[in-house]
C-alpha cells in the first residue's frame, strides 16, 4: 500500500510538473512572439528554401532598388509625423504628401519597421501616389507592449485613414501590407472605413495569426498545436488583449466591402501559398496573383515588373 502511495506521488508531482512547465512555456513563447519590438538587426529573416539562381536574382533586383530607393531619400522630403491610438499609444509614421489626392498606406511584416516599405514607397511615389509609412504598434519608435499580428493595428490604421482624410477630404486611399501587414490591411478591411479607402493589396498575409503560429511552430519544433497553442492563445488574450484564433483575416475578408488583391509567392516556406488561395476563395471581390518560386515576402524582389504591373492595373480600376 505504501509503494502505491509513492508511486501516486511521483504521478501527481511529474504531471504537475508538467503543467507547471508548460504554462511557463507558453507564458514565454507569448513574450517572444508578440513582445515589442524596436529593431531589425537580432531578427534574421525567414528561411527562404529556394534555388540559387532565384536567390541571386531577388537579391540583385532589392540591391538595384535600394541603391535607387536610397538616392531618392536624399530629396524626397518624407517627414515623421504621429497621431495617439484609441488606448493612448503613440504611433509613428513616415509621410510623403506629394499633393495629389492618390494616397497610399504602407504597412511592414513581423518585427520589422517602416524602413522596410521604403523601396515600394519609391515606386509608388513615382506613380503619383503620396505616402504614408507607419511603425506598427510594438515595433520601431511607435508605443505599445505588444505586436499586434495585424489585430490590434487595425484599429490603429483605421486612426491613420482618418488622419490622411482630416488632412485631404479628397483623398482616395489604397492599404498595401506585406506579410504580418498584408494580414493588418485584411484585417482593417473588415471593419468600417471612410469611403476614401478604394482597395486592397495583400502581399503574403496570413489566415490567422492561429494558423500562421500553428505552423510555424510545427515547422521549427515538430510540436502539434495541443496543448501549447491553446494555452498560449489563452495567455495573449490575457495579457495583450487577443487570442491567436480570433485575429482572423479570413473572417475579416468575408466581411469586407473592398476589393482586395492577393499576392502570394509559390517559393514561400514561412506562410504557406494555399493560405492565400483560402483567402481569395473567400472574399467575393477580390483578384488573386502568383509570382512563381519567390520566397516569403519577396515577390516584389523576384519580379518586380510583374508585381507592379499587376498592383497598377489593380488600383486603376478603383481609383481614376
Amino acid at each position: 500500500m505504501q509503494k502505491k502511495h509513492k508511486i501516486l506521488k511521483a504521478v501527481i508531482i511529474t504531471v504537475a510538473s508538467l503543467i507547471l512547465l508548460e504554462l511557463l512555456l507558453s507564458v514565454g513563447l507569448v513574450f517572444f512572439a508578440i513582445g515589442s519590438f524596436d529593431g531589425m538587426e537580432s531578427i534574421p529573416d525567414a528561411p527562404r528554401k529556394v534555388s540559387e539562381t532565384v536567390a541571386e536574382r531577388t537579391e540583385r533586383n532589392l540591391s538595384e532598388m535600394t541603391a535607387k530607393t536610397a538616392v531618392w531619400l536624399e530629396s524626397a522630403g518624407v517627414t515623421e509625423v504621429n497621431m495617439t491610438a484609441d488606448d493612448g499609444a503613440v504611433m509613428y509614421a513616415d509621410m510623403l504628401d506629394s499633393g495629389e489626392h492618390r494616397w497610399v498606406i504602407l504597412l511592414h511584416g513581423y518585427k520589422r519597421t517602416r524602413e522596410r516599405v521604403r523601396n515600394c514607397g519609391r515606386i509608388y511615389a513615382e506613380h503619383g501616389f503620396s505616402l504614408l509609412m507607419p511603425d506598427l504598434r510594438g515595433h520601431g519608435k511607435s508605443e505599445g507592449a505588444f505586436i499586434g499580428m495585424g489585430w490590434l493595428d487595425r484599429f490603429d490604421i483605421v486612426k491613420w485613414v482618418e488622419y490622411i482624410v482630416e488632412r485631404d477630404p479628397e483623398a482616395d486611399i489604397i492599404l498595401h501590407g506585406v506579410s504580418m501587414g498584408g494580414a493588418a490591411a485584411m484585417m482593417t478591411s473588415g471593419e468600417p472605413l471612410p469611403a476614401n479607402v478604394k482597395c486592397v493589396i495583400e502581399d503574403c498575409g496570413y489566415t490567422s495569426v492561429w494558423d500562421e503560429f500553428a505552423n510555424v511552430m510545427k515547422a521549427y519544433s515538430g510540436l502539434p498545436e495541443f496543448p501549447l497553442m491553446y494555452t498560449a492563445s489563452f495567455f495573449a488574450k490575457l495579457i495583450a488583449g487577443y487570442s491567436y484564433d480570433e485575429a482572423s483575416s479570413l473572417e475579416q475578408v468575408k466581411k469586407s466591402p473592398l476589393p482586395i488583391m492577393f499576392i502570394h509567392g509559390k517559393g514561400d516556406t514561412f506562410v504557406a501559398p494555399e493560405m492565400a488561395q483560402r483567402l481569395y476563395d473567400a472574399h467575393p471581390n477580390g483578384e488573386l496573383l502568383y509570382i512563381e518560386e519567390a520566397a516569403h515576402g519577396q515577390s516584389v524582389y523576384y519580379d518586380p515588373d510583374t508585381y507592379f504591373s499587376a498592383v497598377f492595373r489593380f488600383i486603376d480600376k478603383y481609383i481614376g
